[in-house]
Order: structure tokens, then C-alpha cells, then sequence
């Protein structure tokens, strides 16, 4: 039998209160009775290190229990230093202190013990009485070893003072010591100043030591201490220059160095160097260690070879939750939501256990695959295993809830959190700009900037994108100067374009081209494909061609580009330039990405292409859809045609057009979803004016709330009004962009017209349903000349058209709080137009005065 077996207390029963003699207990009868036992000091010693190292804590106690019987403690300190360790070990602390303040045979191992034990703690209180420890070991005249210095610079790693104060204050003691050259201090010395952000000063004491002298710890605190403040390309360059030379000294690399220096190569950029690296894991059959794969999953997936990252993962036979974790966000980040959540339900099925950061990898893949009700389960298991309640949480969250287009909840999860910090902050900010309530973005920037959270660049992009999509011109220039002046930022590529597409939704096309050559950012086709959006929004085809022939340029494969400046030349009716646009399309190979709308219904995500059949329940949605498009058109008065803007070349696919993608998607959803629910849709494109209309109609007369997210916004339909305020549809009638109107109306274009009767009965004509009946039942025409304009609707310049006084006048009822709003509204621009003797002629266009700048014909 080995002695282990002999020595085993397990074999009687373990007394609670040690009262029994000496010879009764079987720690000690087998070690004292037992004839050739060895040392009793030995094996006890032996015993407490095998208990400090499992943590058994139950084994520890009993072999205390008998160095008490038998007065072993007081004869000499290694059974009080063995104690302290394991007592300290299994997070005993106060039981270490106890036995160390109550013995009177303490050494420098004791003092080096017991500061080990509260250094290793890291608790604030436990650095606190590190150096308290220190104080009176030097005070009671005992020797300071490299031991005992390494343990308090450990504690002044986490210690909050200016310039790495106490580290310091060792550093200069060590140095008296003649320890600095130590290997163990200066090891300790520059991880301290690492950690405490005092690069520089590590970097001196790594160049300090000699090349020979330079074990693996000094070389993996080093590289480690590059990384500590961020990936910066600079400190990513010197961990890779430090591991070349660790490499050329013959130093052995271990699992911590090539962890470490794989992080260095996402940092750097370099990944041919990561994968040489790789090589080197390889080579020392490392590639199993969990460390090691989680920073090759992190570098492959950063680079967007996630299959090669999925590769690392599956190879590596014990899985952390870390592993976990940068497997599940690579995919996340690489686009395979599918599966990220494919291998967090391989998790749970492990019996693993969720934390704050796993949670927040999923939600995010729901988030950016729009799917709430798998977002909810993974907050059920949120809050099922307790991390819930983490920031981190909250925020991915948050984000979850506003890509799925459940803006409410959103605004419950952040009013939630505890601690909102300031990603907290910004991506409610950007949920706001996102779903059109400018007004409420702005309120919460300055109720952030109130609490004293200071703002980074991405809350000032959610502001200036609230003040893009809501017309906001003066408030986002002042936005975007108060970014540099008050905050100190530096303005980004996405900064700019919110500037661009706000002065060029504005119309001030030429200011705008202007920035771009301002910003230093005219090389970058974003800034420039947002002022050729403008300028098709404003249809100004000579600044137009040149702008498309600048990002034509600069991306000749980009389809947005070519579409844009072909509809530009369509709307304006020059249809050879278009169809030289599309022919130039097809030399060149370009391909536009095909518009895929999609709705989750239950648990499963249905998508739809344009006039898709594949559906199982097809034939009831085009009925569906049919019966929806007829509803519209009893509420115009002519049926001749559903699309109002629609060019005559695109007349052919108007049935086409009724089958897009998010038409289809809607429907379904009216048809799947109950009443109180609102209609949410994806869509991977923007979404087209007639479809907008159209959506406009559908939640007027089904009285459905409809939220659709495109590639550039989400629009909440209800009573036939949208929450963009049709500010980003693609016509433009009056200086500023307005919507489009019920696509079925039609009005009778005029060219001269000289009884001014005629003109406002016609006008009464073409607005009477809206009004519930005939304007003149609730004004007579004799007070007609009493009423005046209000100076925010301007005044008519030009005019081509009476459709056009009509088609603002119906705009104008369609967004007014009221009936009798609506028909005074209606009554001043009659008035305008009829009274100042501006009558239709041949002008190919109407504007109308933007009420923050007076726009030229």
C-alpha cells in the first residue's frame, strides 16, 4: 500500500472538535506509531502543499487538527508557513491572518506568505493591507527578497494614484536593494508599469537587461505589456519585434507568448505574419490549447476567414467559455448569424453555463438578422442565469429591440439599465435617428450631455444622422462644429456624409461639393454617392453626370452609382442617357443586388423577392395584395392608374412593381399577424416611392401600424402618414423634399387659365373626400380674400401645373392635425396661387420656399 493510502484520513471518521488523545486520531497514528514512517515534518508539509494545491480545503483542516495534537506548530515556522499557503489557497484568508498575527515564530517566508496571499486577492482592501504588511515587515527589521517585492508590485498594479506612485516608491527601494537586475523584480517592475500605463518606463526596464540575461517571463510580460492599452498599430509592431527577438535568442515560446502575439498581428493588420505565426503554434503542438485557439479564431474571423476560424475552434479539444465566445462573435461579425446561433445552442446543450459577453455576441446576431422573438428567448436565458442586468447586456439589447424595429422596447431597456454608460447613451441616440424621431434624439444627446457622459464620435453620428433624416440643416452644422471645437473630434468619413446628404437633401448642391473638397476625404466614394442621391432628389443632371462620373471612378464595379445617375436621367425624361447608363451596366458586368424584403412570423423568417411565387401561401397573398391595392384606389377619385410617379418608360413593369418584395412581405404579415400586432419588414434596399405610397395607403385604410426597414432607415406607417415625413422618398416639388401622394390621384394638367373660379372650384374638386365634404359648406368664397399666408408655407415662385397646387394642397391634408386645419391651409395657397395672378404657363417645375433658406429656381 503506498504511503499516500496509509496517510489517507478519509479511512475514519474526522473529528469536529479535536478532544481526543493523540494516539486515537489516524493522521497521527500513522505517522508517529507506524514503525519506518518517514519524517512526520516531511509528509505533513507534503500534505498541505497537495491541499493548497487541489484546494481541499476538508484534507487541510484535518492535517492542522493534527500538527495541534501533536505541538508541531510551535516548534518550527514551515507548518505556519505551510498553513498560511493552504488556508490562503482555499480562500481562507481571514484563517491565515489569524494563525500569522498569533505566531510568535514568524520568518521572512511568513511576511512573504501572507503578503502573497492578500496581493493575490486583488481586492482594494486586500492592497490596502499589502502595504500595511510591507510597512511593519521593514519596521520589524526583516529582509526584503525578490519575492516579497514581486507580491507588492503586483498589489500597485491595480492601485489608483498618479503616475504609478507606490510602484515607484518599490521600484527605488529595489534599487537600493540591488534587486532591480533581478529577473523576478524587473519581471514584476515592468508588468506594474505596464498595467498602470507607464509604457515607456516598461520599455526601459526590458532594454535594461542584456540580451542573455532574458528569460521567457520578461519576454511575455513585454509583449503582453504592448497589448495592454488597445490594439494600436504601434505597440501591436513592437509585441511582433519583441517576439522576433525572443525568437532569435532561442527562447522558448509558450502557450501565454503565442497567444499574446496573435492578438499583435489583428492589431498590426498583418495577416500573413498571423498565419506564419499559426504555423509556429502548430509546430509546437500548442494548437490545442484553449488560449491559443480563442486568439486564432479572434485573428482568422478578423480577417474574414471565419470557415478557417470555425477550423481552430472545432481542433480544439477542451472549450472555454472564451473559446466559446470568439467563435460565436466571429460568426456574428463575419455575417453567419445562422451559425453563431447554431453554436450558442451547442453551448447550452453542453450544460455550460451563459456569462455578460456570450449574451451580448447572440443578441447582436438577432439584432443584425432583425429577429426579435429569438432575441427574447436569449434575454430569457439571460435572465434565467443572472447577467441580465449587465450593461453590456443592456446595451446589445437595446440595439436588438431597435433593429427589429421595436422601438418602444428599446426606449424600456435603456430607461432600465442602472448604469447606462456612454454606448448606452449613444445607441439609444442612434435608434432614435434611425426610426426618424430627430426631435427625441436630440432631446437625449443633451440629457446625456447634462449627466456629465461624455460623448465619443459614434453618439455624435447618431446626432447628425437624427439631424439628416429629420431636415435638421442649421442644428446638424452646429452639431458638426460643436464635434470639433467643445468635444475635440476629429470628423470621420461618416460624419461628413451625414453633412453632405443634409446640405444636399437641403438643396444646396454647390455648398456640399464644396465640403467634400473641404473635408480631406474627396477620394472616398460615400461623400460622393450621397451628393449624386442629391442631386437626383433636386434633378440637376449637369452636376449630377459629373458627380457619377467622380464615383464612377473611384468604384467602377458599384452598381448604387450606376442606378443612381439612371434614374436621375429617367426622371427627367432623357431616356437615351438612361438607357446608356444601363448599356454601359451591362459592359462592364455590374449586377444590382437583387431588393429580398423579409418578416419574422413566430419563430421562422419568411423572405420574398419581387413577384415571388415560391411562398406556400403565394396565391393567398397576391389575392391578399389585389384586394389591398383595390382598397387604395376607392379612396381617389379616378382609377385610371396606381403609380402617380412612375416614368413612362417604367409604365410597362407597373405590375411588376405592385409585386415587391416588401409589398409581398406586408401582406403576408397582415394576413399571419393578429390586429394589435404591428407589421415589421426588413428590407435589404431602399425602399422605392411607389412602394412607400403604397404602404402609406395600406396602414391608412387597414388601420395597421407598418414598420419598414430599409437600407437607409426605418419608417413607422400609421394613419397614412410615415414618420420620415416623406423626407426621404425621391421627388421633389417644392424646393424641399415632400412626399408622394395616393398614387390613383390625377389631376388635370392646365396651361392657361383665365377664369380664377374655375381654378379654385377645381381645387375644392380635387379635395372634397378628404375634406368630408365641400369646402364652401365651411367657407364662403366672399371672405376668401380676408385670409392670409403664414410666412413658414412661402410663396410660389414659378409654376407649370394646377396638379401641382393641388398636389400640395392634398400633401397639406394628408399631415394635418385637423379637419378645419387641413381646409384653411388648402383656402391660403388657392389664395396665393389665384390672387397674385401666377398662373400655370409651361415651366417645367414648381417650387416652394423652404422656411430656412429661400431657394432659386
Amino acid at each position: 500500500m503506498s504511503q499516500f493510502h496509509k496517510l489517507n484520513p478519509f479511512k475514519s471518521p474526522i473529528p469536529s472538535i479535536i478532544t481526543k488523545s493523540s494516539t486515537s486520531n489516524p493522521v497521527h497514528s500513522s505517522i508517529i506509531n507506524e514503525p519506518g514512517s518517514l519524517n512526520p515534518l516531511t509528509n505533513l508539509t507534503t500534505l498541505l502543499s497537495f491541499c493548497a494545491k487541489t484546494k481541499n480545503l476538508r484534507l487541510g483542516q484535518t492535517i492542522h487538527a493534527s500538527i495541534l495534537i501533536n505541538g508541531f506548530l510551535n516548534k518550527t515556522s514551515s507548518f505556519l508557513n505551510s498553513l498560511i499557503n493552504m488556508y490562503s489557497k482555499c480562500n481562507q484568508i481571514q484563517t491565515s491572518r489569524f494563525l500569522f498575527d498569533n505566531s510568535s515564530i514568524k520568518d521572512n517566508v511568513s511576511w512573504n506568505s501572507i503578503i502573497s496571499a492578500y496581493a493575490k486577492l486583488g481586492t482594494k482592501t486586500s492592497y490596502g493591507e499589502v502595504f500595511q504588511l510591507v510597512y511593519r515587515m521593514h519596521r520589524f527589521g526583516y529582509a526584503f527578497s525578490d519575492y516579497t517585492l514581486s507580491s507588492v508590485l503586483n498589489a500597485c498594479c491595480f492601485c489608483v494614484d498618479d503616475n504609478c506612485f507606490y510602484g515607484r516608491l518599490i521600484h527605488g527601494f529595489g534599487i537600493k536593494l540591488g534587486l532591480d537586475f533581478n529577473v523576478v523584480v524587473a519581471t514584476a517592475l515592468l508588468d506594474m508599469y505596464a498595467k498602470s500605463g507607464c509604457l515607456r518606463d516598461a520599455v526601459r526596464v526590458f532594454e535594461g537587461f542584456d540580451l542573455k540575461s532574458k528569460n521567457d517571463f520578461m519576454y511575455n510580460a513585454m509583449i503582453a505589456g504592448f497589448l495592454r492599452g488597445g490594439l494600436c498599430c504601434e505597440n501591436a509592431r513592437e509585441a511582433v519585434r519583441v517576439f522576433n527577438e525572443m525568437r532569435r535568442m532561442g527562447v522558448k515560446c509558450s502557450k501565454f507568448t503565442f497567444s499574446s502575439v496573435v492578438k499583435a498581428c489583428v492589431g498590426n493588420g498583418d495577416f500573413e505574419v498571423g498565419r506564419q505565426i499559426h504555423g509556429q503554434v502548430l509546430k509546437n503542438s500548442l494548437e490545442g490549447d484553449e488560449f491559443v485557439a480563442s486568439s486564432l479564431v479572434d485573428l482568422y474571423s478578423f480577417f474574414g476567414e471565419i470557415d478557417d476560424g470555425l477550423r481552430c475552434f472545432e481542433m480544439t479539444p477542451k472549450l472555454d467559455v472564451v473559446s466559446w465566445t470568439s467563435a460565436i462573435a466571429g460568426c456574428v461579425k463575419n455575417g453567419k448569424f445562422e451559425n453563431g446561433l447554431s453554436l450558442f445552442y451547442r453551448f447550452l446543450a453542453d450544460g455550460r453555463k451563459l456569462d455578460e459577453f456570450i449574451v451580448s455576441s447572440v443578441m447582436g446576431a438577432c439584432a443584425d438578422m432583425a429577429a426579435a422573438r429569438t432575441g427574447e428567448q436569449i434575454q430569457g436565458y439571460a435572465l434565467k442565469f443572472g447577467v441580465a442586468d449587465f450593461t453590456v447586456v443592456k446595451n446589445t439589447q437595446i440595439c436588438m429591440y431597435a433593429k427589429s424595429g421595436d422601438i418602444d422596447s428599446a426606449r424600456n431597456t435603456f430607461q432600465e439599465t442602472e448604469k447606462p454608460d456612454v454606448v448606452s447613451w449613444s445607441v439609444m441616440i442612434c435608434s432614435y435617428a434611425q426610426h426618424g424621431f430627430a426631435k427625441e434624439s436630440l432631446r437625449l444627446f443633451e440629457l446625456m450631455t447634462v449627466s456629465g457622459i461624455v460623448p465619443n464620435q459614434i453618439t455624435l453620428l447618431g446626432v447628425l444622422t437624427a439631424c439628416s433624416h429629420g431636415g435638421l440643416v442649421d442644428e446638424g452644422l452646429g452639431y458638426y462644429e460643436t464635434m470639433k471645437k467643445d468635444y475635440g473630434m476629429a470628423a470621420n468619413v461618416k460624419h461628413s456624409a451625414c453633412i453632405v446628404d443634409l446640405l444636399g437633401r437641403a438643396g444646396r448642391l454647390e455648398e456640399a461639393q464644396r465640403f467634400i473638397y473641404d473635408s480631406g476625404f474627396e477620394d472616398d466614394p460615400v461623400l460622393w454617392r450621397a451628393l449624386l442621391g442629391a442631386c437626383k432628389v433636386h434633378k440637376d443632371t449637369e452636376m449630377g453626370k459629373r458627380i457619377a462620373d467622380k464615383v464612377i471612378e473611384l468604384e467602377p464595379h458599384e452598381a448604387a452609382s450606376y442606378v443612381l445617375l439612371y434614374n436621375l436621367y429617367n426622371d427627367v425624361g432623357k431616356k437615351k442617357h438612361a438607357l446608356e447608363v444601363r448599356k454601359l451596366m451591362q459592359d462592364r458586368g455590374v449586377k444590382k443586388e437583387p431588393g429580398i424584403s423579409w418578416i419574422e412570423v413566430g419563430n421562422t423568417v419568411h423572405t420574398f423577392l419581387v413577384d415571388d411565387r415560391s411562398h406556400p401561401i403565394s396565391e393567398l397573398i397576391y389575392s391578399r395584395l389585389g384586394e389591398l391595392l383595390a382598397k387604395i384606389k376607392e379612396i381617389s377619385f379616378d382609377n385610371e392608374k396606381l403609380a402617380f410617379y412612375i416614368s413612362e418608360t417604367e409604365q410597362s413593369g407597373t405590375v411588376r412593381m405592385s409585386h415587391h418584395s416588401e409589398k409581398l412581405a406586408v401582406t403576408f404579415g397582415i394576413i399571419s399577424l393578429p390586429i394589435s400586432a404591428p407589421v415589421r419588414v426588413m428590407k435589404n434596399l431602399r425602399v422605392c416611392s411607389d412602394c412607400h405610397t403604397t404602404m402609406k395607403l395600406i396602414s391608412k385604410v387597414e388601420k395597421r401600424e407598418i414598420i419598414l426597414r430599409d437600407a437607409i432607415r426605418f419608417h413607422h406607417f400609421k394613419d397614412g402618414v410615415c414618420s420620415c415625413k416623406d423626407y426621404c422618398v425621391d421627388n421633389e416639388y417644392f424646393g424641399t423634399t415632400v412626399g408622394v401622394l395616393p398614387c390613383s390621384w390625377t389631376f388635370e394638367p392646365i396651361t392657361l387659365m383665365k377664369n380664377r373660379t374655375k381654378v379654385l372650384k377645381m381645387l375644392i374638386t380635387n379635395t372634397r373626400d378628404l375634406l368630408f365634404g365641400d369646402l364652401t359648406e365651411h367657407f364662403q368664397l366672399t371672405k376668401f380674400k380676408e385670409l392670409t399666408i403664414p410666412p413658414h408655407y412661402g410663396k410660389f415662385e414659378n409654376s407649370s401645373s394646377l396638379s401641382y397646387v393641388s398636389l400640395m394642397a392634398s400633401q397639406t391634408l394628408l399631415s394635418s392635425p385637423s379637419l378645419t386645419h387641413a381646409a384653411l391651409i388648402v383656402l391660403q395657397i388657392a389664395k396665393e396661387f389665384i390672387f397674385t395672378s401666377i398662373l400655370p404657363l409651361s415651366s417645367p417645375s414648381l417650387r416652394f420656399n423652404s422656411p430656412r433658406r429661400r431657394e432659386e429656381i
